[in-house]
């Protein structure tokens, strides 16, 4: 029985949180197979039995079923059948939700891609690539705490999207525009979809192409779809999209797909909040106080934006804030992310910019890297 082979044996598994009805799907697989480990087959056939009456259609959930019972007839079993490209997409799926089931982030732990959630944004959705995992995180002062977290399947050819057709996902910082209901949408799509918007300014300022990056249900013949399977959306079991859903669907809420998710300490993530705080609070400084210089050293040689260079982006600057009388600058609704992929941070925040003859309110985004003396500098802003 290769699956047990490869995957079960690997490690302990933690307990699973209980849930206050009926455990989920992933929780009664992972309970079967610990049963199937420990010696206890016929226990673990009844399990699976009394998921697969909740779940017909989960195919990992049929395959042990299917080598159990070949096991206790003597008989070699479908998992032999390891060259069935099928059989190895839920190799895949197993070991996956096996290895999320042996690991649970450190106590009082954060994911150190976002050191700042704006408190317009009650949740956020953190989506591990690589380990085909999706993570709802609920805002607290800024900080995040775990609501739950599900299986979620990528593009078949992997993450890093470069151009339209390549069959990746994205990796990047998202936000979810909307609900597209079941009766707008293909059965391809299942319950809904909920768009997000990709391309952001920074895809765009790489040139990547492509459109219609969604997360999204599944056809109602399947449970969940393999780990890599889709065009380049992420794709959940309709029950668990519908469980999302209500979090995210009317306050746009940020979608981080990871190539890489680290959890690190509550300190160190305020450590790093506030470096990067205390940077953008000193640009704001240096614009209000009308100190055009020390403002402009905020920004990188090679920035750029609305098509002006740096160079070109200072001489505006100085002949705007040259006729100023006084210049407000304030900001509110802070996010600060660690750009996934990228050796840079985002700041998105709203700004309220008011002089003696020019005031507008806007959302601006800017991309901040280290220069090669580590100095933290603008490279890319826009408003939007």
């Amino acid at each position: 029985m290769m699956l047990f082979a490869c995957c079960v044996h690997a490690g302990p598994i933690a307990p699973m949180k209980a849930s206050a009805t009926l455990p989920m799907p992933e929780e009664q697989l992972v309970a079967a197979i610990e049963l199937a480990r420990g010696g206890k087959p016929g226990e673990s056939i009844k399990a699976l039995e009394s998921l697969l009456k909740r779940q017909p259609n989960f195919r990992l959930a049929q395959l042990i079923y299917a080598d159990l019972l070949a096991a206790r007839s003597g008989t070699r079993g479908i998992m032999g059948d390891d060259k069935d490209p099928r059989i190895l997409e839920l190799f895949e799926e197993a070991r996956l939700r096996l290895d999320r089931a042996r690991y649970s982030p450190p106590a009082g732990a954060v994911p150190d891609t976002v050191l700042q959630l704006s408190s317009e944004y009650p949740y956020l959705v953190l989506i591990d690539l690589p380990g085909a995992r999706l993570h709802l995180m609920r805002n607290v002062d800024g900080l995040l705490e775990s609501v739950g977290s599900r299986y979620a399947a990528m593009g078949r050819a992997g993450y890093g999207k470069e151009a339209e057709g390549d069959l990746r996902t994205p990796v990047g910082i998202y936000h979810v525009t909307g609900w597209m209901s079941d009766e707008a949408l293909p059965e391809l799509y299942g319950a809904g979809s909920l768009p997000l918007t990709y391309p952001n300014l920074w895809d765009r300022f790489k040139s990547k192409t492509g459109h219609g990056i969604w997360l999204h249900g599944v056809p109602r013949q399947t449970y969940v779809r393999a780990p890599r399977s889709s065009e380049g959306c992420v794709t959940m079991a309709n029950d668990d999209l519908l469980w999302l859903k209500p979090y995210v669907v009317n306050n746009r809420a940020p979608v981080v797909l990871a190539d890489k998710l680290q959890w690190v300490s509550r300190a160190q993530a305020t450590k790093d909040r506030e470096t990067m705080l205390n940077r953008v609070e000193a640009w704001r400084e240096a614009w209000a106080g009308k100190d055009t210089e020390a403002y402009l050293t905020y920004y990188a040689e090679d920035f750029s934006t609305g098509g002006l260079n740096k160079s070109q982006f200072a001489d505006h600057k100085r002949r705007v804030n040259a006729g100023k009388k006084y210049v407000k600058v304030k900001l509110s609704d802070v996010s600060l992310f660690r750009y996934p992929g990228e050796t840079m941070f985002l700041a998105e925040f709203t700004l309220d910019y008011d002089s003696d003859n020019y005031k507008f309110v806007s959302k601006k985004e800017q991309y901040w890297r280290q220069d090669a003396k580590g100095t933290w500098r603008i490279f890319r802003e826009e408003n939007r």
